[in-house]
């Protein structure tokens, strides 16, 4: 724990990422039990080692269906849907590509392109099969795998969300490594909201853009520095693309979400991310719950609309652009 005005920062390395707890007064027993219960959620979800209810889905592949906990089914339900939208590329079925790739996890290099066509009939979302009355899931196909790690962290920012709000906690932040949920407003300092950092890509992480400006919100940044390998001139970065396989490159190095839900962030960094600035904003359009600030390749900072949020650019080398 450290202390800073007033503020208990509480932090631990879980998912492969910095979690970070911020509270308004010290209490170790509370920040340990958070850290317990992302642990048990990631535990549910994790396809990196076994048991965990999503790997015994994957190692039933082709052969029978799986049943799982309601919230888990209500999760991966979640995950179909949103994996049967047109134009995205979130798929929750794309773990043979994923883990493939290896990117962020020591692959640094391009698959051959017959393996890549291999795996390309294994990640139709439409061959998982759900059974609400058995709560099951089955994958048609041997060597079928789903991967929830685009919607995980966003759905235990959540669930800590609520956590925090039966023990009482009114003001408090979780960052998730890249999912920032908080509760109300900062109590200190004369702030009457959050301030989240929108990172520069490929600096450092303390190198901003600009600061977004939220109070009882999620803020959720997807990008292309975040796992990526450099191959000759060319980068390969985790966002893949599923219908050629390959990552998906467009004129965006980052989307950040700003919503209610941070499991809402994450589905629609990933959705928008696929579209693009045009078509993205006219999905948003329909959403007056979700808003995004896109950063493009020639330093541009799209921001649709601020109802949500306020952005402020302190970075030169950007500039604020109409989408």
């Amino acid at each position: 724990m450290s202390e800073d005005a007033g503020v208990y920062n509480y932090s631990a390395v879980m998912m492969g990422s910095p979690i970070l707890l911020k509270l308004f007064q010290p209490d170790e027993t509370l920040a340990r039990r958070v850290f317990q219960l992302i642990k048990q959620l990631e535990n549910l979800l994790t396809v990196n080692r076994s048991p965990s209810q999503v790997m015994a889905i994957n190692q039933a592949a082709g052969r029978h269906a799986v049943s799982v906990s309601p919230a888990v089914y209500q999760l991966i339900k979640l995950a179909h849907e949103v994996s049967l939208l047109p134009g995205g590329c979130f798929n929750f079925a794309i773990g043979p590509l994923v883990k493939r790739w290896k990117i962020g996890f020591q692959g640094h290099s391009v698959p051959p392109a017959d393996e890549i066509a291999r795996l390309l009939p294994l990640i139709n979302p439409r061959d998982v099969e759900l059974d609400d009355a058995g709560q099951s899931v089955f994958l048609r196909h041997a060597g079928m795998e789903i991967d929830l790690g685009a919607i995980a962290k966003g759905w235990i920012a959540d669930r800590v969300q609520d956590y925090l709000r039966t023990q009482g906690i009114s003001q408090a932040l979780i960052n998730l490594g890249g999912n920032v949920q908080t509760l109300g407003f900062p109590p200190h300092g004369g702030q009457q909201r959050w301030h989240v950092g929108l990172q520069k890509p490929f600096a450092a992480r303390e190198e901003l853009i600009g600061t977004i400006n939220v109070e009882e919100m999620s803020v959720v940044t997807s990008g292309v520095y975040e796992r990526f390998f450099t191959l000759g001139e060319r980068q390969y970065h985790h966002i893949l693309d599923p219908a050629t396989g390959y990552p998906l490159d467009n004129e965006l190095l980052s989307v950040t979400v700003v919503s209610r839900r941070s499991i809402d962030g994450d589905i629609f960094t990933t959705l928008l991310y696929g579209m693009g600035i045009e078509q993205g904003s006219q999905m948003l359009e329909a959403r007056p719950d979700i808003e995004a600030i896109f950063v493009t390749r020639d330093r541009r900072v799209v921001c649709r609309s601020q109802r949500l949020f306020d952005f402020t650019l302190t970075n030169p080398q950007y500039r604020l652009a109409q989408s």
